[in-house]
């Protein structure tokens, strides 16, 4: 596992010089072309031959922007510099690298205990960053979201650095009440959920950042040199697309995550639902991304206003998942720290 964090943070510093390095240049342009329009009055003609009057152009933002009509830009933090984009494809590399070193570590963890690699905190977060990484690189297989590697390297350090340093426990049996195969089931669908839900929460924040780089071309207020960068970025309506399709896709599996479980506690503890606070909080999970989805489709709610619902919804995940299994005392405690 130290070999896999070494690899990421090698690969988290290429990310950053790539975004150092880069060029906006035309992507620049190009994706706040995207963003803006601007509208040249052209009712003031002159008497004489016609002319139309030369009048300050009035930029506007694409409030339709936010259903992803036309927004077909995906970002590019190279922006055309050879320099750069060769670093960009060593840190596709060395993250590909530090996968194969991840997954080895939890795939032998699991032959070490004959069981799910799952059983206590550590074993879930390094799960849960493994996922976070393959949805990362399957997006990218997919699509040019190359300019996502920084935002998700970062997280996965935190989260192995912590679960090293803080959750490690060593390898042993689960209790009985753990030593089920819907360990398999319940615990799998979790993981996937909660990978996947940390791609969407950072499309989220990115679209906040990006609506603001937005706002203020659209103001004309000056530039600095932090709007550059998130010139590099996808457009507000394409990271407001991609944060909602991601958690769109992933809500139903959180749910059969669910519903899983509660069928696992009649089996262990002979009652579908019991008030547990691991219980309770996962509901409230559940409710809020629903309450998401709900915004998400509703007019007045798309944009700003459901990026905010979308933080509170994963913060209730980390909140369940950290908070809970810590400070918390139920049966379903079994942080092992």
């Amino acid at each position: 596992m130290y070999s896999a964090i070494a690899v990421y943070l090698m690969a988290f510093f290429a990310y950053c010089m790539e975004w150092t390095f880069g060029s906006s240049g035309a992507v620049a342009k190009r994706s706040a072309d995207l963003s803006v329009e601007v509208l040249e009055p052209a009712a003031n003609a002159g008497a004489a031959g016609g002319v139309a009057l030369a009048e300050r152009p009035v930029v506007v933002l694409r409030e339709g922007g936010h259903d992803g009509a036309g927004a077909d830009d995906q970002g590019n933090v190279a922006g055309g510099d050879e320099r750069a984009d060769r670093i960009g494809r060593v840190a596709v590399s060395l993250t590909v690298l530090g996968f194969l070193l991840h997954a080895g570590s939890v795939l032998t963890r699991g032959i070490s205990v004959e069981r799910a690699p799952w059983g206590n905190m550590y074993e879930f977060s390094t799960s849960v960053s493994l996922v976070v990484v393959a949805a990362f690189l399957v997006l990218l297989w997919k699509y040019p979201v190359r300019w996502l590697g920084l935002f998700v390297t970062l997280p996965v350090l935190t989260t192995l650095g912590v679960a090293v340093t803080v959750l490690y426990t060593d390898s042993e049996q689960l209790v009985p009440a753990l030593d089920s195969y819907w360990l398999w089931i319940h615990v799998a669908s979790a993981i996937v959920s909660f990978g996947a839900f940390h791609i969407g929460a950072l499309a989220s924040i990115l679209f906040l950042f990006r609506q603001r780089y937005e706002g203020r071309i659209a103001r004309g207020d000056k530039l600095g040199r932090f709007d550059e960068k998130l010139a590099r970025l996808p457009s507000a309506a394409s990271l407001d697309k991609t944060a909602y399709r991601v958690n769109a896709i992933i809500f139903p599996l959180w749910t059969f995550a669910i519903v899983c479980g509660a069928i696992w506690a009649e089996n262990a503890w002979g009652r579908y639902w019991g008030w547990d606070p691991k219980e309770v909080w996962s509901f409230i999970t559940w409710v809020a991304y629903a309450a998401y989805l709900h915004a998400r489709a509703t007019a007045g709610w798309k944009g700003t206003k459901a990026a905010v619902v979308s933080l509170v919804a994963f913060a209730c995940f980390l909140f369940n998942y950290y908070g809970v299994n810590i400070f918390v005392n139920g049966l379903h405690s079994y942080a092992g720290v």
